[in-house]
């Protein structure tokens, strides 16, 4: 009986530990859906919002990290109305007099920033006063966040979301195949002079022409042309609000256009060596692609070296394809 018993609480105690390693995933979907079906606000909105504020918090100091499985953020002065002398309450009325944002999503009876349901309910709420429609979600997100970057890229994310119809948007790939005849190494923040006195703001991956440039990340086309001294580039946002910058390209992918959603290992264009100059200019260095990557965090962008990543993302494919190091 004894060694039952130890099986059965040991059996429960594995089960229980396994339940709380939910898929966070599943748990964000469930969420969204809860929230759409009461709101009919798309679900893949809400996703954006909240994978949006998800990257900010991580790389912004004035703002905590997120530890809930939504990471949606509300001031509690936001939450509980700017003139309501007890910024901890939960009472929905009282938070209402007060015009805050807090709401009851769960039916508790409380309006708590923290439960996840009341949160992304919160925000829904909000939205849901202007209309469920792409264009008024956009005024809506644009009268909450005041910066048209940030309408941008959160319905860049809504449309990959609602594109894939799945929220696990992680797979990299190496920007040129594994297989191809190619070198780099970590060239960001060298001086340039060509241009002007400046750093270099990426890592240049040498190759040979027309050697095939593939999107590294699941993301939005927010860039496409010709710039003097990039020369042909393309620059895609990714699901984690990581800006990736392509230039001197020999060309484009035919129909490549702005606002195309891509996927990791999806061909955009071409190594070349164009750029310095007017559109057309060519040959002045040696073919190879620049690779540059941005973070935004809700007020500004910064460059950040790629090299570190460059390098993880091909040393998992390579091990993904079964190729040794």
């Amino acid at each position: 009986m004894g060694t039952f018993l130890l099986f059965f609480t040991s059996t429960v105690a594995v089960r229980d530990a396994h339940a709380k390693e939910l898929d966070p995933y599943q748990e964000r979907m469930k969420l969204y859906k809860k929230v759409e079906t009461i709101t009919q606000i798309p679900w893949y909105y809400l996703a954006a919002i909240d994978q949006y504020e998800r990257s900010i918090r991580l790389v912004r100091r004035d703002l905590p990290k997120p530890e809930s499985t939504i990471a949606i953020y509300f001031r509690p002065e936001q939450w509980a109305g700017l003139t309501n002398p007890n910024p901890s309450a939960e009472n929905p009325a009282v938070l209402q007099f007060f015009n805050g944002m807090g709401v009851d999503g769960d039916g508790d009876g409380k309006a708590s920033l923290k439960s996840d349901e009341d949160v992304l309910y919160a925000i829904a709420h909000y939205l849901l006063s202007y209309g469920v429609d792409a264009e008024n979600l956009q005024i809506g997100l644009w009268n909450y966040y005041h910066r048209d970057k940030t309408v941008r890229i959160i319905t860049g994310k809504a449309k990959v979301y609602r594109h894939f119809g799945r929220l696990d948007l992680d797979k990299q790939v190496f920007p040129v195949p594994i297989r191809s005849n190619h070198s780099y190494r970590s060239t960001w923040g060298d001086a340039r002079g060509w241009g002007g006195r400046r750093i270099h703001e990426g890592t240049d991956i040498f190759a040979g022409y027309g050697v095939p440039v593939r999107a590294t990340n699941y993301g939005v086309i927010e860039m496409k042309g010709w710039n003097k001294f990039g020369g042909w580039r393309i620059g895609i946002r990714d699901i984690n609000n990581t800006y990736h910058y392509f230039a001197h390209l020999s060309g484009f992918a035919k129909d490549l256009k702005v606002g195309q959603i891509v996927e990791p290992g999806m061909v955009i264009g071409g190594v070349g060596s164009s750029g310095y100059g007017p559109p057309g200019t060519s040959g002045k260095f040696p073919p190879h692609l620049h690779y540059g990557m941005y973070k935004d965090n809700g007020i500004t962008e910064w460059s950040f070296d790629p090299y570190p990543h460059l390098a993880k993302w091909k040393r998992f494919e390579r091990a993904n394809t079964g190729k040794k190091k």
